[in-house]
């Protein structure tokens, strides 16, 4: 389990994840077969068939949601971009990739793999049907996958970021224009847009008494406007970060500890009041480790009094850390592709300080402050 996620295995090398959120639409989606599609596609069939083909059905059609997934990874990484993960959650899936393509080429091709992915999909479906016309049992789930993957790939493909289609989108703009930032800055502009629209769509569904239809699109339409957003909120903290470094935004009251302490004393004498986000272990005057609150946090209470900071400090040689003199949105980005909240700060072998998003964000206000 990571964070919020259960890991169900890798392909290709791509860790998958279930967000929690994905069960509540299994469920819903598999009601919603067994209850109403099926039903009134095939009326002869019974309760149990009803339930064990949209169970079936469901999760092939997660399972094109993965493949869709693959094909932006598959892409990426012929353009040298790790995926971190692909993750299932209630609004479809999402593929993780740690860094901003390297052209808009790159971009557009990464993009629309996935919808083309679900195209593929939709027409070997279609054939499967077709196949086991037959059987209604065989052919009743290849006949509203195709349909399924055919409605996904032309729903990924509106220009409105962050679907596949504002990503290919963006490509095209950021092709003509031969900038990124404004080439973000509208087709996030645009997947707003898109959002506003599905909320407004919703809302007059709701109003037409279709109660659950106009309430999921709306819910669509808030998750593409909130994520539209966010992109135009990163964008905006790019452009006030670039140019500063690690050094500026750092704390060097980081804390050193010892192998030996007690874990209860540390908590005592350095995290409580002093909001710490991560402690240096040194021996024999040299830093063997590094230990957080998160490591911390997993400790139960009545143990902490006979566990030591070596038995959960993270060994010096797997510590990621960064250089004082090095750009601040590159530390960023390698806390992001490293799912890390902190990175120790060097000059040379010696640790200078700490790195926190808590200590980028009151960098920033501090910027706000002074009108930068």
């Amino acid at each position: 389990m990571k964070d919020n996620h259960i890991s169900i295995g890798k392909i290709i090398g791509v860790p998958i994840y279930l967000d929690y959120s994905w069960f509540l639409i299994l469920v819903l989606l598999t009601w919603m077969l067994a209850q109403n599609y099926f039903p009134q596609e095939y009326k002869d069939w019974t309760k149990f068939s009803y339930w064990f083909v949209g169970l079936v059905t469901s999760f092939i059609f997660f399972l094109s949601i993965v493949l869709h997934e693959l094909g932006h990874s598959i892409i990426a990484k012929k353009y040298k971009l790790r995926v971190r993960r692909i993750t299932l959650f209630i609004f479809g899936g999402v593929a993780e990739i740690t860094k901003e393509p390297p052209k808009s080429s790159a971009e557009f091709w990464i993009a629309i793999a996935g919808p083309i992915t679900s195209f593929l999909l939709a027409g070997i479906f279609y054939f499967l049907d077709k196949a086991f016309k037959g059987n209604e049992y065989l052919a009743a789930p290849f006949h509203y996958l195709s349909y399924i993957n055919f409605i996904l790939a032309v729903f990924n493909l509106i220009p409105g970021f962050p679907l596949d289609g504002g990503r290919v989108f963006r490509a095209i703009v950021w092709g003509i224009t031969k900038n990124i930032k404004k080439a973000t800055t509208i087709a996030a502009n645009v997947g707003r847009f898109f959002g506003f629209l599905f909320i407004m769509i919703g809302i007059f569904q709701i109003f037409q008494n279709n109660f659950i239809d106009g309430v999921w699109i709306a819910f669509i339409g808030w998750f593409l406007d909130n994520a539209a957003v966010s992109q135009i909120r990163r964008q905006a903290l790019d452009e006030l970060l670039s140019g500063h470094l690690v050094s500026e935004a750092m704390s060097t009251d980081f804390g050193i500890v010892y192998p030996d302490s007690n874990i209860q004393e540390i908590i005592d004498n350095h995290f409580i009041g002093a909001n710490r986000r991560c402690l240096l272990v040194k021996e024999n005057n040299s830093v063997v480790g590094f230990i957080t609150p998160n490591q911390i946090n997993s400790v139960p209470k009545e143990e902490r009094q006979f566990k030591t900071i070596k038995d959960l400090m993270i060994p010096e040689t797997n510590i990621i850390k960064i250089n004082a003199d090095a750009q601040l949105l590159n530390a960023l980005k390698l806390m992001d592709e490293n799912g890390i909240a902190q990175l120790p700060v060097t000059e040379g072998e010696t640790y200078v300080g700490i790195l926190s998003r808590d200590t980028v964000i009151k960098f920033m206000f501090e910027l706000h402050r002074i009108g930068h």
